[in-house]
């Protein structure tokens, strides 16, 4: 991965955790909101990958790890994780390569200490890949969508 996409990666988790913290100030309308975990609601994120790769870089162990510290204490109900492709290469290859890179961004939410079970994959190739003039590196992503609630009691 470039330095150029590896720091906005960073720049896109730190802004990301920004404002999730600005809008959490004026959730807490009751006792219970206020002691429960910051962070417990839908979030997204996005992992990149090099080209033609599914291994992950550290900036995206950084991703999933800093998601899973900023969940602890909350309900996970479900993760999507959906790999995608640029569109270079056949249409099967893309398929093939987008559901490598799901499977590497579940295999390492699970190690991390992600609910396993909530985890599913799913994989679009290049078919679900932005158009139009998104550059192909931007197209060489899974999307992690989490539902999670604060903790049942």
């Amino acid at each position: 991965m470039g330095k150029a996409l590896k720091g906005l990666t960073l720049v896109a988790l730190a802004a990301s955790g920004l404002l999730g913290a600005c809008a959490a100030q004026s959730e807490y309308a009751t006792r219970d909101a206020l002691v429960a975990p910051v962070n417990c609601r839908n979030q997204t994120f996005e992992v990149y990958f090099d080209q033609g790769q599914a291994r992950l870089t550290p900036a995206a162990r950084t991703a999933i790890s800093m998601t899973a510290e900023r969940l602890v204490g909350c309900h996970v109900e479900s993760v999507t994780v959906t790999g995608l492709a640029d569109a270079t290469g056949s249409a099967s290859v893309n398929q093939n390569l987008s559901e490598q890179r799901a499977q590497s961004v579940r295999e390492a939410m699970a190690a991390t200490g992600w609910p396993a079970p909530v985890i599913a994959t799913a994989a679009v190739g290049a078919e679900g890949a932005r158009a139009g003039s998104v550059n192909e590196p931007l197209r060489r992503r899974t999307e992690v969508v989490v539902v999670a609630s604060p903790p049942r009691r």
